[in-house]
């Protein structure tokens, strides 16, 4: 393809600055919806709510600054794991200390299996369908989570709150499909903005203005930092298979950018990559919060713009890096309804489920039944452990409870048990014989 700027050059400083922000524009919605529902469910405090979503933004201006200019080195947007959320709502009951400690540790392991070359013996488990059913199990373990936000939130009633929901998807949706390339990366900002205003319009409660204000205009360094380190056996082990997920996830933006501009040297961009991304949840674990991904979006974003340059990620890292230190920039941000967020994140996760299909369609062989059976499995016993009863997840045992209540967790288990045991291809090459 055409591209007005490659990826070792160096746009002038108007072109610099434009790209950048787009590239904010894209980052920062990543950062506010998860950042408010992971935040929500730790702190009741708004102040330690914003507090989390600062330290979200250093992380993801950090691995900006570390992979542009040292890791994969390639113009891809990267900001908090949803996969890593799955493994956050399924730990509840669990202190703050042993679930973030286990993503500290989870860090570390995908960045010592990328340098010593051990991750290229567990990407052979995940073929793709294997990926298919992790991108649809991504978006299907969120349920409950997509269900609260909408229904079960602010001053409206359900019915009003799902009402609304169904209108502004549909014009997510609509304005996705009408606008021009340029305006199509920058939807979900709008919708944030627009739709906020709508739902504050129909139903009232406004924040205060001293709500909006309380916090500094700047503000020292984070508190609510990992420095003892706790460790549940069976919350380590749901997020070493969250960070499975993980990294296929950072593996296929990776891909996906080699195949748009193919860049040289891709086997060492993809260790670093892999490994600067393990490091950054490393990092992200002992500040206490989730640790980031790349985002699959970016190649459409290169695509749409005709701009490779890498060096167009660091304005938007730098402008990050300054909001971490503003609790009053974060606050005015942070005031989106629960209503709004849930539409957004329904909206980005449909994009996660269109691509798993696409996944699925696009494998090299014909689409057969058991191939659909393969996939559907894992997200169907998903769907049931996501919308188990709390009284019901209680009654596992303490060690079992974050693996088999992780909804996510056990469609994994499902989806490589079908492909690699029960549908494995010398399997059904003998029962043809």
């Amino acid at each position: 393809m055409q591209l007005r700027y490659g990826l070792e050059e160096h746009p002038p400083f108007g072109a610099l600055l434009l790209f950048g922000l787009q590239w904010l524009a894209i980052a920062v919605p990543g950062i506010i919806i998860i950042g408010k529902v992971a935040g929500g469910l730790h702190f009741s405090a708004w102040g330690n709510q914003v507090m989390y979503l600062q330290k979200l933004c250093f992380i993801t201006a950090l691995t900006l600054f570390c992979q542009v200019l040292w890791g994969h080195r390639l113009p891809l947007i990267a900001g908090p794991s949803t996969v890593l959320l799955i493994g956050v709502i399924a730990s509840r009951g669990f202190p703050l200390n042993t679930v973030y400690s286990s993503i500290l540790v989870g860090g570390l392991l995908l960045a010592l299996a990328s340098v010593s070359g051990v991750f290229r013996y567990l990407q052979a488990l995940f073929t793709a369908r294997v990926v298919a059913a992790v991108l649809l199990l991504i978006s299907f373990s969120l349920a409950p989570t997509l269900r609260n936000l909408i229904v079960r939130s602010g001053p409206a009633s359900p019915l009003a709150n799902l009402v609304f929901a169904l209108l502004f998807l549909f014009a997510m949706f609509l304005a996705q499909r009408r606008l021009s390339s340029i305006w199509k990366s920058t939807v979900i900002v709008w919708a944030m903005a627009v739709g906020s205003m709508a739902y504050y319009l129909l139903f009232g409660h406004m924040p205060e203005a001293g709500a909006v204000s309380a916090g500094k205009a700047f503000a020292g360094f984070f508190t609510h930092l990992i420095t003892r380190p706790s460790f549940d056996p069976g919350v380590l082990v749901s997020f070493l298979f969250c960070f499975l997920a993980l990294s296929v996830n950072d593996l296929g933006s990776i891909q996906s950018m080699y195949e748009l501009i193919k860049p040289s040297g891709m086997p060492g961009r993809l260790t670093r990559g892999i490994a600067f991304t393990g490091l950054a949840n490393a990092v992200s674990g002992f500040f206490g919060v989730l640790g980031p991904v790349d985002f699959s979006l970016s190649p459409g974003v290169v695509a749409s713009s005709g701009c490779a340059s890498r060096f167009t990620l660091l304005p938007a890292a730098l402008i990050l890096l300054l909001l971490a230190f503003s609790p009053l920039a974060i606050g005015v941000i942070g005031h989106i309804p629960p209503a709004v967020i849930g539409c957004v994140f329904t909206y980005i996760l449909c994009a996660q489920v269109a691509t798993g299909l696409s996944v699925l369609l696009q494998a090299s062989e014909a689409f057969r039944f058991e191939h659909g059976v393969i996939v559907g499995l894992p997200v169907l016993l998903a769907t049931v452990v996501a919308f188990l009863e709390p009284e019901v997840l209680r009654s596992f045992p303490v060690v079992l409870r974050p693996i088999f209540g992780n909804a996510f967790v056990v469609g994994v288990i499902a989806a490589l048990v079908m492909e690699h045991v029960i549908f494995r291809p010398d399997s059904a090459a003998s029962s043809g014989r």
